[in-house]
């Protein structure tokens, strides 16, 4: 939608175009902060953002069983 000054504009009067730019320089998201958290603290419920390969553990886990 064009506007104002040729600019890009939403129907409400904001400016897409330095809304973009600010968001592209403002951290993390806040999934992306969920996700480190959930990486780097642990907790409860985190399991969807665990890189832990569940069946190298298991067999990492017979094999000490087996000693």
């Amino acid at each position: 939608m064009g506007g104002k000054n040729g600019g890009n504009f939403s129907a409400a009067g904001t400016e897409i175009d330095e809304v973009k730019k600010r968001n592209e320089n403002s951290g993390m998201s806040y999934n992306e902060a969920k996700e480190f958290l959930a990486k780097t603290t642990g907790g409860h419920g985190t399991s969807i953002y665990s890189d832990t390969n569940v069946e190298d553990v298991r067999r990492k886990n017979e094999q000490n069983q087996e000693r």
